[in-house]
């Protein structure tokens, strides 16, 4: 074939062009320090890049969202050390405030400091970084404590993203820290008077040969001292036949089952005894430990953690001028025509034993005081348990007990049903007291009923929110609300035009009946300051002991709270220098300013299982942050993997470039230099 020119300057430009190209392309890639720039240049290194590309993008965004939940954590947990050192200074001072050695000024001095203190931990609750309050949950822009003490956030996680479906908390919300509970805690309740034996201090009564009245000394009942020495006597006779003390115990118990039982007991029986059937009336001792403290009020510790459910009452009587002829131990004025009345029916006693022994009267022995009033005209404020009225405190009336659900421990809501709570459906409520109007009112909400009715002043069926009648075990806690309010106003849904629920809008407009974040019943009277309104609600058999026990409390004249698994901190915190303040050493129901207070000695407890819910709070955000700093890790080191092997598919081996151009440039000079030859040959050079 014959080679011609054209075909050689044909070959010669393609290859030209094949090299320019090989060469601008080596010099873009050294130039962008890219293998490729769009798709088309290598689809198999652009889809990988585009993978590794969101991979980083993903990787970066998860390392920032972990760093900023790390900072966060971090701040928390630095909050809850200072916290945890805060208490054990409040405990240090209260120790030093506890010793008996203390005038008033000096604990008046104790309890300023202690009220530093308080505002230190104030200010430490209100935490802020980068403008996001540490303990508010999701409402970081929300100051979580008022300066009431009240928690105002929620109890929402914040989250850190770490990749597809995994997340890490990253903050302790102010419902856990300051609100939370403690499940391996275990309940402890206790009387608030203190019980003295009566043998050695009347001793010209009790004891025989003894005429001087003087000669009384002051020893509190231990569980060795007989039934005799807490109760008293008209005589110096031990009467070992005979059982003429009587004990009347109500209360919950673990589980909130309520429970009422009455004791007969002889002079001769002790107080362990006694506690023994206590004890045994809550379970037995394995769920309970019945005690004495030091100053003979009666502690029962729920041996079972966990639950906030224990409660307790107790009210003794003795008869001196009484004959137990059927020795049933109930107190039955058929048996005898002394001063004996049955305890439910009791409107009228005798608290001083001198003045009952001498005259043959029955004398009552008081074990609790709360200063409550009672919707009974009960005289004696000892022998109310929880026909008590709610404590009126300018337009609120509020209830002390809360309503907490049997199974799972939490506080009711208004869509809790009441046989959640209640220990059982088979009786009526009483509710009872003062419309907002001043006027009296009485109703009762039949509960045994199908559907539940309410009868007295108003007469009606409980309609749910579809208007339909409601069986008790439906009934939810917002409906008796309702019911509440409506008595209030003097709204009868019978009467009342637009029926039931234009009763409930109408009773809303001018007061509101609710339950508060710890479950306990709240009035507020909408139209004054200064409520005339009062109210009280019980299981209409209470005080019956010949009824089953009361389905649920809402006001109790109860033992003391000194230890529980929930918490409230600053709530507690308050009762604590409160007891400071009043110089109040122990609990002591006969101090008529605050008869509840646990007292400064049971305070030190306090503090303790506060210090030991906070030191759990530090637990947790120190291992939040651990996994969080791990995390942090973890992303870099995925992201360094990650924009390695982009590197390696994406990124241009300068070395490798520089030798492949050189070799290009190379072989481009020997093209341009062929061709220079080839171009100055002639056939007339070969002839």
């Amino acid at each position: 074939m014959r080679i011609t020119n054209s075909m050689h300057y044909r070959e010669m430009y393609g290859d030209n062009n094949k090299t320019a190209k090989a060469l601008f392309d080596v010099n873009k890639q050294i130039a962008s320090g890219l293998k490729i720039q769009y798709a088309h240049e290598d689809n198999v290194a652009f889809i990988d890049t585009m993978r590794l590309d969101n991979e980083v993008t993903t990787l970066t965004q998860v390392k920032k969202s972990t760093q900023s939940g790390y900072k966060f954590s971090t701040q928390t947990d630095t909050v809850l050390g200072d916290f945890s050192k805060t208490l054990d200074s409040i405990k240090t001072k209260l120790i030093r405030a506890a010793s008996d050695e203390h005038s008033s000024e000096s604990l008046d001095a104790v309890a300023k400091e202690l009220r530093g203190l308080q505002a230190h931990l104030f200010s430490l609750a209100n935490t802020s970084i980068n403008g996001q309050f540490l303990f508010s949950g999701s409402q970081t822009s929300t100051k979580p404590i008022d300066a009431n003490g009240r928690y105002q956030g929620n109890d929402a996680d914040l989250k850190a993203f770490l990749g597809h479906e995994v997340e890490q908390k990253y903050n302790i919300s102010g419902q856990e820290l300051f609100l939370g509970e403690e499940s391996k805690t275990a309940r402890k309740i206790s009387t608030n008077i203190k019980q003295l034996d009566l043998n050695a201090l009347y001793p010209h009564i009790m004891q025989p040969n003894i005429t001087a009245d003087n000669l009384g000394e002051e020893h509190y009942i231990t569980p060795q001292s007989t039934i005799r020495d807490l109760m008293g006597d008209n005589n110096a006779t031990v009467n070992t036949t005979d059982a003429k003390h009587f004990f009347y115990v109500q209360g919950a118990k673990h589980d909130g089952e309520s429970f009422k039982a009455k004791y007969a007991m002889r002079d001769d029986e002790s107080i362990a005894s006694l506690m023994e059937k206590i004890a045994n009336d809550f379970g037995g001792s394995e769920v309970v430990n019945v005690t004495l403290n030091q100053h003979g009020q009666i502690e029962i510790e729920d041996r079972l953690s966990g639950s906030s459910k224990l409660d307790f009452h107790l009210v003794g009587a003795t008869d001196f001028g009484r004959n137990d002829d059927d020795n049933s131990g109930a107190i039955d004025p058929s048996e005898d025509d002394a001063n004996v009345t049955h305890i439910d029916a009791l409107v009228s006693g005798v608290t001083d034993f001198e003045d009952a022994a001498a005259n043959g009267k029955l004398y009552v022995k008081e074990f609790i005081k709360s200063g409550l009033g009672n919707s009974v005209g009960l005289s004696l404020e000892g022998l109310v348990y929880d026909r008590a009225d709610f404590e009126a405190d300018g337009q609120f009336l509020n209830s002390n007990v809360s309503q907490i659900v049997k199974g799972s421990n939490a506080f009711a809501t208004d869509s809790t049903k009441l046989s959640e709570v209640f220990s059982s459906l088979n009786s009526s409520l009483h509710v009872s007291g003062s419309r907002i109007d001043g006027s009296a009112f009485s109703i009762d909400i039949n509960l045994n009923a199908s559907p539940v009715t309410v009868t007295g002043d108003y007469s009606y069926d409980v309609l749910d929110a579809s208007g339909n009648t409601t069986a008790a075990a439906d009934m939810t806690y917002r409906q008796l609300l309702d019911v509440v309010n409506m008595a209030m106003n003097a709204q009868d849904p019978g009467v009342v035009v637009g029926g039931y629920e234009q009763a409930i809008k109408n009773a809303n407009q001018n007061s509101s009946t609710t339950l508060s974040y710890d479950g306990r019943i709240s009035f507020e009277d909408k139209t004054t300051t200064q409520t005339q309104a009062a109210l009280s609600i019980y299981d209409a058999n209470s005080g019956n002991f010949s009824a089953a026990a009361s389905m649920a409390t809402f006001q109790a004249n109860n033992a003391l709270t000194i230890r529980d698994p929930k918490t409230d901190f600053f709530a507690q915190l308050d009762e604590v220098i409160r007891a400071v303040e009043q110089g109040k050493m122990r609990a002591d129901g006969d101090d008529a300013d605050e008869p509840r207070n646990v007292g400064i000695q049971n305070a030190i407890q306090v503090i303790d299982d506060l210090g030991l819910h906070v030191s759990r709070m530090q637990t947790r955000a120190g291992a939040q942050s651990q996994s969080l700093d791990a995390a942090v890790v973890r992303t870099d080191m995925l992201l360094l993997n990650s924009n390695k092997l982009r590197s390696e598919v994406i990124d241009t081996d300068i070395a490798e470039a520089a030798l492949k151009l050189q070799q290009l440039q190379l072989n481009y000079q020997a093209l341009f230099s062929t061709v220079s030859k080839i171009s100055q040959l002639s056939l007339v050079k070969y002839i």
